[in-house]
């Protein structure tokens, strides 16, 4: 089993906005289990979160931008592209600005950082989509196209054509993720003359440099536009070097904007909310085709998860049976709804209940044609929670359990006489001051019958 990993230590980083221009700190912070990558605009009432989620993508112009509810985060790829190099599950990014500070326009300084705070397992497990077929994104419009298709390794391979004399066709390869730091993290971002022109025309780049950004200098320039460039990037004299850069820049790989490219696709790739098993091909890659494929990936992962039915050999001795669940809870027949435990860890729990013809709800609950009711599933999800919440504290037959919150509840399959009810309950958030989140899902017959976000308290008897 891998472990879900955050960091030990918070550390901040201070730079500038490559498009706002504005100073920014910026702050890596330690989260709990199952936290994600969740940015937090610390300059705005209330500190509000953005989750990196390619559902909150809403464009991709010179970056990926995310906005949730009014708030945004603009150009997020760089430093989510790090949390996944430095193989980080869940950490808190607060700025006090829209946009990340550039730097030099890598993920080189995002990683430098992320170790110099430390990582550490938690104790979780991290969660993988395993790419079983061949999933692809088109973006007809450019040709632009990504695969993924089954790896036993997160594998990432970018091929670019750029058509120019300066920079034609270029490709990089990561065969795991290990090798994002020595090998594509300092790659950095780069634009070609013309488009550089244009984000001056329309007010873009203001916190660009000569040293944040490669230029590649693919028409001539006039010297209206070097008088521009000067004024931009604060330079006394600027000139273009025999390989067709702007400056006197030095590339760190001959095809280091392939590389970035493929820093690109691991940021936004980061969008899906899960580990991917499989390998990535993209072929002239960019953020829209990149989030747009992110987002498709994402519904992917979530239907099939919704149809997942995990699979327990009923046969197997119980971890806890009827007489140790009655030791630890206060519920009795007939209102004590679960038989057995089957499994239970730090963040989850696996309750079994034998629905008979001769239970107690069945006499009203349509005689005629017994249907187990929805209320009482819900119940029976919740005490086998209960048993988790319970197994944090030393005497818990002196506790009784309190539901706080029912969310989200819905019932998919009619539950009948005869049928063997399995209940998993995962926690959403850690147990704190005996409160348990946990999304609870039942099944039988191989089917997801019910699903319900249940918050729940135990509290002292009096």
């Amino acid at each position: 089993m891998v472990k879900q990993k955050t960091i030990k230590n918070e550390i901040s980083l201070i730079g500038v906005g490559l498009h706002t221009g504005k100073e920014v700190k910026m702050t890596f912070k330690p989260a709990p289990i199952n936290n994600g990558y969740t940015f937090v605009r610390v300059d705005l009432e209330g500190s509000p979160i953005i989750e990196a989620d390619a559902n909150y993508v809403v464009n991709t112009q010179r970056g990926t931008n995310l906005e949730k509810l009014g708030v945004k985060i603009q150009t997020s790829e760089h430093v989510l592209a790090a949390f996944v190099g430095c193989d980080v599950d869940n950490v808190i990014i607060e700025l006090n600005e829209s946009e990340p500070p550039i730097m030099d326009g890598s993920s080189k300084y995002f990683v430098e950082a992320i170790e110099k705070a430390g990582i550490e397992e938690q104790d979780a497990e991290r969660k993988y989509y395993v790419v079983k077929e061949v999933i692809s994104f088109t973006d007809e419009a450019t040709g632009s196209e990504i695969i993924l298709m089954p790896s036993d390794e997160y594998q990432v391979t970018a091929m670019v054509d750029f058509g120019t004399k300066v920079l034609g066709t270029q490709n990089a390869t990561m065969k795991n993720l290990s090798e994002f730091k020595s090998e594509i993290s300092d790659s950095r971002t780069f634009s070609f003359l013309h488009e550089l022109e244009t984000l001056l025309d329309n007010g873009l780049i203001k916190g660009g440099d000569l040293n944040n950004a490669i230029v590649y200098v693919d028409k001539d320039i006039s010297e209206s536009t070097m008088e521009n460039l000067k004024k931009a990037f604060g330079k006394e004299s600027i000139a273009v070097t025999p390989n067709g850069i702007l400056d006197n820049l030095t590339l760190h790989y001959p095809n280091e904007a392939a590389r970035h490219k493929l820093l690109d696709v691991v940021g936004d790739l980061a969008l899906v909310g899960c580990w991917i098993k499989g390998k990535v091909i993209a072929n002239k890659p960019g953020h829209f085709v990149n989030t747009q494929f992110a987002k498709k990936l994402a519904k992917i992962i979530k239907i099939e998860q919704k149809n997942h039915i995990p699979v327990y050999d009923l046969h197997k001795e119980p971890l806890m049976d009827i007489h140790q669940i009655m030791a630890m809870l206060p519920h009795r027949p007939p209102f004590l709804l679960i038989d057995r435990i089957l499994e239970m860890s730090d963040s989850h729990v696996v309750g079994l209940k034998n629905v008979t013809m001769n239970e107690n709800f069945f006499v009203g609950h349509f005689p005629d044609a017994p249907v187990m009711p929805g209320v009482l599933i819900v119940e029976a999800m919740a005490q086998s929670g209960g048993i988790l919440v319970l197994s944090t504290v030393p005497d818990p037959e002196n506790y009784l359990t309190y539901f706080m919150k029912i969310d989200n509840v819905k019932f998919k399959h009619k539950v009948l006489p005869g049928d063997t009810l399995i209940f998993k309950c995962d926690l959403i958030s850690p147990i704190r001051r005996g409160i348990c989140h946990m999304q609870a899902n039942a099944y039988a017959n191989g089917k997801l019958v019910a699903e319900a976000e249940l918050m729940a308290q135990i509290a002292k008897k009096q």
